[in-house]
């Protein structure tokens, strides 16, 4: 099938005012994977790195003792994902927590 035949007709008012929505059929196997970078204290790091930890579906992936951590989160869908993002982000300590990266996958 040629990929213009494959477009959805798209409404270029709602897409550029983020009315635009798909109907995208929730999978039950899908799971949600994305990184963060978090940016701490050097001097807490070991406390946020405990806190981070502590969150379900949080792990970290490496840590720089100047206070950079790369966080995965795991998590069944993307308000999981974002709830887990703005835990990070209010922890004491925490500088900056920014996603670099969303994405699904199949289990």
């Amino acid at each position: 099938m040629s990929q213009s035949r494959d477009r959805r007709n798209v409404d270029r008012r709602k897409f550029i005012n983020g009315r635009w929505v798909i109907d995208v059929r929730k999978d039950d196997d899908a799971v949600e994977i994305a990184s963060v970078l978090v940016q701490v204290r050097p001097e807490r790091l070991t406390d946020v790195a405990d806190a981070i930890e502590a969150l379900p579906g949080a792990q970290i992936y490496t840590c720089d003792p100047r206070g950079k951590l790369i966080v995965v989160i795991e998590a069944a869908d993307t308000g999981s994902v974002g709830a887990t993002l703005n835990a990070i982000s209010s922890l004491p300590h925490v500088l900056t927590a920014s996603l670099v990266f969303q994405g699904s996958d199949t289990a």
